[in-house]
């Protein structure tokens, strides 16, 4: 079985979605021939062509992000279109699209219907997207009642990696049926990786709080640094990732005088990331809208107390009060109130972090996933879905 892939983003590009589409594929590419992914030359230095586990194909074309993580082809540029033809040269047995919301998504569609190929979709977003204006918003919305619906009826089947994607999809689309298949984790990757003890020591004092994830403005991280503003409990905030919001969130930071309590520590490798999770205390993700955040499932892996907005599929992560805490989006009062909780109370923070760890380490197994991909990708091929 041969498939190519049309990804919005893919590593070394960093996000949830990301990590997902590279362990689908690594796991995926035991059962193919051969996997080619079309996606995004983003960042710019990343290799135009790239071969993985001798059957994983990455070609990136040019592009450009229109706004903060949305990007888009360029289409005046010639290399885009050569790349993109060349693939209609090929023969492939079931095309896969991500996310309704992005222009590969358009493009698998394209090719799709051409070329006559089967085709799955697998929707991440369990909401419509939310941008930092009003207009932006609304724009966006009518996208994905005409475009990102267009989408998920036109695709062979759809497949959500979470209930709260498959309730966005019947939002959209009523009368089509969509499949939920949860990501698999590599637990034992995360079990590996060594914490930092050299920033344990360093912090030996402190309580730590940490976010890992793109700083983008649908994150909250500036929730999150409000929130901490007036606590009065010895504290570090750790932010692992990068962003257009970077040099807004450092403004604030120094606009709220607490420079000496919060740590941006950019983009860090996965190991290092996990590195620094295993040695913190909390773990918060205050996002407003989410598909399934992989950080979420990571921290709990780790066994950390977690705060997290409730939205999305993060509830089929954590259950409120028993293995974390959810809260409503941007409401940053109540996040302040749950921190101080478990700033004041190490039982209970480790108490939160072992039941988070025993909800979420069976149920995301990528074993059990790909042979449930594999089902449906077997159900398309023979017209039985």
């Amino acid at each position: 079985m041969r498939l190519l892939v049309f990804s919005p983003y893919y590593p070394p590009h960093m996000g949830g979605l990301e990590t997902h589409s590279e362990e689908f594929n690594k796991y995926l590419s035991l059962h193919t021939k051969k996997i080619t992914v079309f996606t995004p030359r983003l960042p710019f230095n990343s290799k135009e062509n790239e071969l993985k586990h001798e059957n994983i194909e990455i070609i990136r074309f040019p592009a450009f992000e229109i706004i903060p993580n949305y990007p888009l082809p360029k289409y005046w540029n010639i290399k885009f279109w050569k790349l993109f033809l060349n693939l209609f040269k090929n023969k492939y047995d079931i095309i896969i699209s991500r996310t309704r919301f992005f222009n590969t998504s358009l493009l698998a569609l394209i090719y799709a219907k051409i070329k006559r190929v089967k085709w799955a979709h697998i929707e991440h977003g369990s909401d419509f997207v939310k941008l930092n204006n009003k207009f932006n918003s609304l724009v966006s919305k009518i996208y994905d009642y005409t475009m990102g619906k267009l989408v998920l009826k036109l695709s062979d089947v759809n497949i959500a990696n979470s209930q709260a994607s498959v309730n966005f999809c019947k939002k959209l689309l009523k009368n089509k049926k969509c499949a939920v298949i949860y990501r698999g984790v590599e637990i034992e990757k995360i079990k590996s990786a060594p914490p930092n003890l050299t920033l344990k020591n360093d912090y030996s004092d402190n309580i730590i709080i940490t976010f890992i994830g793109r700083l983008i403005d649908g994150k909250g991280v500036a929730d999150l640094i409000k929130a901490t503003a007036d606590l009065k409990m010895k504290f570090k905030l750790l932010i692992v990732g990068t962003g257009p919001q970077k040099n807004n969130l450092e403004k604030l930071v120094a606009d709220l005088q607490i420079k000496d309590r919060v740590i941006f520590f950019g983009h860090k490798k996965f190991e290092e990331a996990m590195g620094i999770l295993k040695i913190s205390d909390i773990f918060v993700n205050p996002s407003y809208t989410e598909g399934l955040p992989t950080s979420v499932i990571e921290a709990a892996l780790c066994k950390k107390a977690i705060i997290a907005t409730d939205v999305g599929g993060t509830p089929e992560i954590i259950t409120n009060n028993k293995s974390g805490y959810l809260i409503n989006p941007r409401n940053i009062n109540s996040l302040k109130e749950k921190l101080e909780l478990l700033l004041k109370n190490p039982e209970l923070r480790k108490k939160l972090g072992k039941e988070a760890y025993a909800d979420v380490h069976k149920k995301f197994n990528w074993e059990k996933s790909i042979n449930q991909y594999l089902e449906i990708f077997s159900k398309i091929l023979n017209t039985l879905y």
